[in-house]
């Protein structure tokens, strides 16, 4: 099955699923092998085992299923740019984290072309998931991709709807409370820390709540903010134009935004160990700023 499939955008999504599957006969296009990090994107196809194509219509010449996984920013430019050499009757899953009116639009350029279009939600992170990862289809062709999806490794697929929209919906109202949960904690802990009442702010909630240490909880999400913020920030942004479309405000989600970007604008790179290491580091960026 494996020389059914084209991916576009090799980063970590793409890159963890084609090492994990096995994907060695996959063709792969990620216009960083355009940039100055060809080289690095030429290393990564290889040790991936995957076809690197030197075009995006190169990769995506005779191939039934497509899976583009590019970041936020770039899922409607990806889709309309591979419209024009997609395959008649391909399958495009578009498992990018954006709207659902940014899907909905890429769905329209790729149907015009004579494709068929799949809304795909990611639910978890992608690593160390890997296959397991939740996956939510939506879309008239929803069940052919699930199929398809499967055939290639896949292990916990959910079709949710034949409309697309739906799948994404989820995965942005969802991503309210996720995002914003770590947005809040950059909030609490860095005050925490300021007023030097760190420890007692974590007891408190500790107290209210058991499933898991929130000095475990914080460090978490730093971890996540520090290395995903910019990306996350993008996907925030998208979940913001969902909620101005359901009319209910999006006064928090863009609070999100805009935290989730300071941190990962830091450029702090692996986060350090440990809480107090994470905030100590950017309290140190921040003042040199």
């Amino acid at each position: 099955m494996t020389d059914t499939i084209a991916l576009i955008g090799f980063g970590e999504a793409g890159s963890t699923f084609a090492r994990a599957g096995g994907w060695e006969a996959a063709r792969v296009f990620d216009r960083k092998t355009d940039t100055h990090d060809a080289a690095a994107m030429r290393e990564r196809y290889a040790e991936a085992g995957v076809e690197g194509a030197a075009t995006l219509a190169e990769a995506l010449a005779g191939r039934p299923l497509v899976l583009s996984l590019v970041t936020a920013d770039q899922a409607l430019a990806a889709a309309e740019a591979a419209a024009p050499h997609l395959a008649p009757g391909a399958l495009y899953c578009d498992g990018n984290s954006v709207a659902p009116q940014t899907k909905q639009a890429a769905a329209r350029a790729v149907e015009a072309a004579g494709a068929h279009y799949v809304d795909l939600a990611i639910l978890a992170p992608v690593d160390p998931a890997r296959l397991a990862v939740p996956l939510l289809l939506s879309g008239a062709q929803a069940e052919a991709a699930a199929a398809a999806l499967a055939a290639l490794g896949f292990q916990n697929i959910r079709v949710v709807g034949d409309t697309v929209g739906q799948a994404s919906s989820i995965k942005m109202i969802r991503s309210v409370m996720v995002k914003g949960i770590e947005a809040l904690t950059a909030e609490c802990m860095l005050a925490a820390e300021a007023a030097g009442v760190r420890d007692a702010v974590l007891a408190s909630l500790d107290a209210s709540e058991k499933p898991r240490p929130w000095d475990a909880r914080a460090d978490y999400n730093f971890d996540r903010m520090m290395i995903h913020g910019l990306r996350r920030a993008a996907e925030m942004e998208e979940v913001v134009k969902t909620l101005e479309a359901l009319g209910t405000g999006a006064a928090m989600t863009r609070g999100t935004v805009a935290r989730q970007r300071a941190i990962g604008t830091l450029g702090l790179g692996t986060p350090p160990d440990g809480l107090g290491a994470k905030l100590a580091a950017i309290e140190e960026r921040t003042k040199s700023a």
